[in-house]
């Protein structure tokens, strides 16, 4: 692993140049970093529209010039490029979900951990300001011991194949909701059993709407329903949750309770697409969640989500999909990473 001095800027690899790479690009600009982007279609591009960073010609260069590697790609490259990144001594930020299975999930922290770099799983929902206030408060006693937690959240459909691919997205479980999944495991802790069913009006294409509910059990009695929803293009993005305890309940809706937001229409260069929320004037989750891995990356303290987190979400999302091939409820298996 090559030291990361603080008197020096943090080198930056983004690998892939779709959706989320135009949230990260910024955001890694904000906190300082010099950026090099890789990417098969649209590292130029991604590169003009935020007018700044670099662009290698392979993978190989751009971990060759960098301390930390971003992967931003379909879900099923994502364990090849860790790999990579693992062997030649990088820190690794991971969109979620790691990967496609707990296995291959596991396998990655393993590696990372054995080559003494660091990996953390985007699990941005951990910053988003409503639920970082429903998490302190939560954890503060405010409503007694979590019972019942409802989360759900909307957006229009990925129009990228891939994404209708549950061999290469993992579907609307594994993609979408692993971001509540894991909250729920965060607040009333881990999972025993999940129920899932869904409904897709058309199958195995980016078009029409799907839906999908899970039911999970957590281990201290507490029951989480997750809701997750791919809609018709220009869908406003929407979010909330209702968390009930012994003593009180919180609840918040995104639609209900905007806070002043800027609505810039449905992009036309490939930014998102209505899969990201609307522009806020509070600080951005994205530049909150960078900023919080940068600080580890230089030795800082560590960040609200872990490597063990992202196996975990992961494990979830994995029995919710078995779940919805047999029918019944499954259990979910304790990781074997540590937190």
């Amino acid at each position: 692993m090559i030291p990361i001095g603080t008197d020096t800027r943090l080198r930056v690899g983004m690998v892939g140049a779709g959706g989320i790479a135009n949230a990260h690009l910024p955001a890694w600009l904000h906190a300082g970093a010099e950026v090099v982007v890789h990417s098969l279609h649209g590292g130029h591009d991604l590169v003009a529209r935020h007018g700044a960073g670099e662009v290698a010609a392979s993978l190989d260069e751009l971990i060759a010039r960098v301390d930390v590697v971003d992967v931003c790609t379909p879900t099923d490259t994502h364990p090849e490029i860790v790999f990579a990144a693992a062997a030649a001594g990088r820190h690794v930020l991971c969109e979620k979900p790691l990967a496609l299975d707990p296995a291959t999930a596991e396998a990655m922290a393993r590696a990372c951990a054995a080559a003494g770099v660091q990996l953390y799983p985007g699990h941005v929902v951990r910053y988003f300001p409503e639920y970082v206030a429903l998490q302190a408060a939560v954890a503060e006693g405010t409503i007694g011991t979590p019972a019942v937690l409802r989360f759900d959240r909307c957006g229009a459909r990925p129009h990228r194949a891939w994404f209708a691919d549950p061999a290469r997205s993992g579907g609307i479980i594994m993609d979408q909701m692993i971001h509540d999944l894991d909250f729920a495991r965060w607040l009333a802790g881990e999972v025993e059993t999940v129920h899932a069913r869904v409904s897709d009006s058309a199958p195995g294409t980016p078009t029409g709407v799907v839906s999908a509910h899970v039911v999970a059990r957590h281990r201290g009695g507490a029951i989480s329903t997750v809701t997750g929803t791919w809609a018709r293009p220009g869908t406003r993005f929407r979010y909330g949750f209702h968390v009930a305890g012994t003593d009180g309940l919180l609840s918040h809706d995104s639609a209900a309770d905007p806070s002043l937001r800027t609505d810039t229409g449905a992009p036309t260069d490939g930014g998102g697409d209505r899969l990201l929320p609307d522009v806020s004037l509070v600080e951005s989750p994205f530049v909150a969640e960078i900023r919080e891995f940068a600080a580890a990356f230089r030795g800082g303290p560590a960040p609200r989500v872990s490597a063990a987190d992202g196996v975990a979400a992961v494990r979830i999302a994995a029995a919710a999909n078995a779940s919805l091939a047999s029918g019944r409820p499954e259990a979910v298996e304790p990781a074997e990473v540590a937190a």
